[in-house]
């Protein structure tokens, strides 16, 4: 998905998503476009990296095709990638975005972008 000011966020079918890498975490965010976001933790066998991964179980009408698609912080991963592209995750450590060599900025989250 392609927000204003951001490098893409990769929803994934949950169906693609192993289930028992993900365990539901406390909490919850707002989105004022896509709805209430639920978390995840994120478990392999030496880690778990909490709320790494969230999902919109019932988004917004104009969003409904990700309802319980996962996204994944890149940040807390020992990598992610496009194909096999590394990915370097989006600055400030809120957003998710995945940042390839050819995305280009600027993106919010850097430095003097709050007020975007």
């Amino acid at each position: 998905m392609l927000e204003t000011s951001h490098p893409p966020v990769y929803y994934i079918p949950p169906d693609d998503v192993r289930a028992d890498v993900l365990i539901p975490a406390d909490g919850a965010t707002w989105c004022e476009w896509k709805g209430r976001a639920a978390y995840f933790d994120v478990v392999s066998a030496n880690a778990v990296a909490p709320n790494a991964a969230w999902s919109y179980p019932s988004p917004t009408p104009a969003f409904s095709p990700i309802a319980n698609h996962i996204a994944i912080y890149p940040a807390p991963m020992d990598e992610c990638r496009v194909d096999s592209v590394l990915v370097s995750p989006q600055p400030g450590g809120f957003y998710g975005g995945w940042i390839t060599p050819d995305i280009v900025g600027p993106f919010k989250g850097e430095p003097g972008t709050q007020g975007w």
